[in-house]
């Protein structure tokens, strides 16, 4: 709901697509999804990726929106290598156009090969995609690392990206 579409339950998002957390526990319990406070902590607490952000009183998520958020990211200089996960069934056009947001405000790209595996393997056999973010950078490219740990970009053309070999 805090990415995609908080209106389906009755909730508005800030423009930093924040919500006070009483406002948006009210809203999940009027449209059928009761959540309890201490079940939003056991949330928050998870071990894993940190999808959401709170500063105590409000709740964001921390990345992966399809709906017009400013997040206020500062630009970051990039690791020298950044990795995608993806499946095979995407790969030809992966490497033909590079990576594109789709319905997303960004690409999301990750630190590690391990953690874009488990991205891409919601979808099924996972296969990594190599970026060569210091290239893309020094080329001007931006790359922004959300709270989550995930860094994003706009999107990314492919001559900044390699398949990942064995091993």
């Amino acid at each position: 709901m805090l990415r995609h579409n908080p209106a389906a339950i009755g909730a508005e998002l800030d423009d930093g697509g924040w919500i006070a957390i009483d406002a948006l526990l009210a809203a999940a319990a009027r449209h059928g999804h009761p959540i309890s406070a201490g079940t939003l902590r056991q949330i928050l607490d998870a071990p894993g990726k940190r999808r959401f952000q709170t500063d105590g009183a409000r709740i964001r998520a921390a990345h992966g929106h399809s709906i017009p958020v400013d997040l206020r990211l500062v630009p970051s200089q990039p690791p020298p290598r950044l990795y995608h996960g993806t499946v095979a069934r995407f790969l030809p056009g992966l490497l033909a156009e590079g990576l594109k947001p789709g319905n997303r405000a960004h690409v999301h790209l990750s630190a590690d090969p391990a953690t874009a595996a488990e991205v891409a393997a919601r979808r099924g056999e996972p296969v990594i995609l190599v970026i060569d973010a210091a290239a893309a950078y020094e080329h001007g490219h931006q790359f922004y690392r959300a709270a989550s740990g995930t860094w994003l970009t706009g999107q990314l053309p492919p001559q900044w990206i390699t398949l990942s070999g064995p091993g």
